[in-house]
């Protein structure tokens, strides 16, 4: 299981162990979310793969959203 936690328009992925595996981010150029790494050596598991391409699935699709920050 992956947890997302939402920081600064973008969501960290944290495995349920604990450990960060990257950040999930809207990249612009390409008007599409996008999944980076926190480490180039982290290797994802089956589920934390699948959970990830889950979550980019419903962020393109409106299912999820990434709360904005106010910053007032």
């Amino acid at each position: 299981m992956v947890l997302f936690f939402p920081i600064q328009q973008e969501l960290d992925c944290i495995s349920d162990s604990g450990l960060i595996l990257g950040k999930i981010k809207f990249n612009g150029a390409k008007e599409m979310y996008q999944f980076f790494p926190d480490n180039e050596s982290i290797v994802l598991e089956g589920e934390e793969e699948a959970n990830i391409i889950e979550r980019l699935a419903g962020l393109a699709s409106g299912k999820y959203s990434i709360p904005m920050q106010d910053d007032d």
